[in-house]
């Protein structure tokens, strides 16, 4: 076949996994994630001239990705509107339309077969890991593309465009230092090798310089405006979530294992498949180091990342599963590539590799695609993945826009909430994030004694948090408060039950309580040690000094 005709069939294949992307991320429209409303609140405050800031006036850097809190500001500010779900939205399916197209070109180069560079394009254009995230308003597509395209400037010799991309990606998300650094420390080892040393002269200055160029301003920027350039989120989430030993590992183990969430087709059964992918990925991480070392890296990254998380046993959310896809795929395509090749070579059969691997990618893709619904349950009425579930940001949504509209909520109303995205967003109070993502004072109330988790869960609020702080009103799933809170006879008689919304998750409601200061008539004995209104007030008036002092 002619050089054009392979360049035609290269570009065509190329179209449709871009196109495949964009329209399976603009399909579902946005359904947005918690989490990422409380990067589009850090946005819109920017844009309406209150600063980088979540609450007016608290320097805190709640949000684990400032660059795409800039970009979905900068989007606002140059529109004049708001539509943040919607930015992040476009942003994402840009995103991954450009990872699509240099996984393909990167499977293609390290097989030398189009199929497996348009199999590893399409497997990651529907993957419902991959698309949950885009629609869900996060920053995880941006993050891949940039590790996707540090690792074609690796492997295609560009430092200074790795030095870029590496800066990107810390910007973006902190994490992305498992990626840098095994591409940057293969960058070293590789300089070692070819001189046996190493003199101040023979480093890769190029890239190093240009990472520090992108990240530099940042750091001291936010060194001076928030007294550290880390997310306080990774503090807070390290003591405010209660986890059994190897927690982690076991979620890992699971993603890992089903990586086109095959479960959704065969159950439980799925779990076996964990070993042959293992063994898939070992065939190809071989195959790539024969091949094109300088893809190596990429591919061991999913590795070291189970390895890191697994030994600091976080509460992995659901969007912790998706960077480390893109090398997993990579692998299992390659892994399989490699043994039909063998196999083919072996038997003379020249069609095998070929018709072998479009059978098996056959397969993940008809895995990938049952994990996806035509008609959800909530939301919108449009297909999307079976794991694109934000249910529980709908009810959050519309309690607080009933704060807002209906009790009158402002930014000067203090709403205490463990969920804090949609409940702030909506309803434009002070918030007081009981887990202290963006109120790193209350950390000092955990660890939460284990007695008030109930079974089945992994956080409860401390009581003391909301008795000392008394926000206005408490926004609560019950099983957060169920052992705690509700058991507590001074809260019972100063806090009212005003709404509840039944639900299966997180106990049996979404709960919003409002602050009352009741006579002392109306305490029950065990509150004795308030005896009038005078007291309470008394108590109140100490506990907010307090919580002053602590955020100051």
């Amino acid at each position: 076949m002619s050089n054009s005709k392979l360049r035609t069939r290269l570009i065509a294949a190329l179209a449709v996994v871009m196109l495949a992307a964009g329209a399976a991320r603009l399909l579902p429209g946005p359904r947005t994630i918690d989490d990422a409303f409380i990067t589009f609140r850090y946005s819109r405050n920017l844009v309406e001239g209150h600063g980088f800031v979540y609450n007016a006036g608290v320097h805190t850097l709640g949000t684990t990705t400032p660059l795409f809190t800039l970009l979905m500001a900068a989007i606002s500010f140059i529109t004049g509107r708001s539509d943040f779900p919607t930015y992040a939205l476009v942003v994402s399916a840009l995103a991954d339309s450009g990872t699509a197209a240099l996984l393909l070109l990167l499977a293609q180069r390290l097989t030398g077969s189009n199929l497996a560079g348009f199999a590893l394009g399409l497997l990651w254009a529907v993957a419902p890991r991959s698309v949950t995230f885009a629609v869900g308003g996060m920053e995880t597509s941006v993050i891949i593309l940039w590790m996707a395209l540090a690792v074609w400037s690796y492997v295609n010799q560009h430092e200074r465009l790795l030095g870029l991309f590496a800066g990107l990606g810390l910007l973006t998300r902190v994490d992305a230092a498992l990626w840098v650094g095994l591409l940057l420390l293969a960058q070293l080892i590789e300089r070692w090798r070819s001189t046996q040393r190493l003199s101040v002269s023979s480093l890769p200055w190029s890239t190093w310089l240009m990472a520090g160029l992108v990240i530099l301003p940042w750091l001291v920027f936010a060194t001076g405006y928030f007294g550290s350039p880390l997310p306080n989120s990774l503090s807070a989430k390290s003591v405010a979530y209660t986890l059994p030993p190897g927690a982690a590992f076991g979620t890992f183990l699971t993603a890992y294992s089903t990586p086109f969430l095959e479960y959704e087709t065969i159950g439980t059964g799925a779990m076996v498949t964990g070993v042959i992918y293992l063994a898939l990925s070992l065939f190809g991480i071989a195959y790539a180091a024969r091949r094109l070392p300088r893809a190596v890296p990429f591919l061991l990254y999913p590795w070291l990342y189970l390895f890191v998380f697994s030994l600091a046993n976080p509460l992995v959310f659901r969007w912790y599963l998706a960077p480390p896809m893109p090398a997993l795929m990579l692998s299992l395509i390659i892994g399989a590539w490699s043994l039909f090749s063998a196999f083919g070579r072996t038997m003379h059969m020249r069609r095998f590799p070929v018709v072998g691997l479009a059978s098996v990618v056959s397969v993940w893709l008809a895995f990938s695609l049952n994990a996806w619904t035509l008609h959800p349950d909530h939301g919108s009425d449009r297909p999307a993945p079976l794991m694109a579930w934000h249910k529980i940001e709908l009810l959050y949504e519309a309690v607080g826009r009933r704060l807002r509209d209906e009790f009158g909520v402002t930014a000067e109303t203090r709403v205490a909430s463990a969920d804090i995205g949609a409940i702030g967003y909506f309803s434009g109070a002070t918030i007081i994030d009981t887990v202290g993502l963006v109120t790193p004072e209350l950390t000092r109330y955990y660890p939460v004694p284990s007695e008030l988790v109930p079974a089945g869960q992994n956080y409860a609020i401390p009581p003391q948090l909301i008795l000392d702080t008394q926000p206005e009103y408490l926004v609560t799933m019950e099983a957060f408060v169920r052992l705690g809170l509700e058991q507590s006879p001074v809260f019972q008689t100063h806090y009212e039950l005003i709404h509840e919304t039944p639900t299966d998750f997180y106990g049996t409601g979404m709960r919003v309580y409002r602050r009352v200061d009741r006579p002392a008539s109306e305490a029950t004995g065990a509150n004795s040690h308030y005896r009038d209104s005078a007291a309470f007030a008394l108590h109140l008036s100490q506990s907010q000094q307090r919580y002053a002092e602590a955020r100051s």
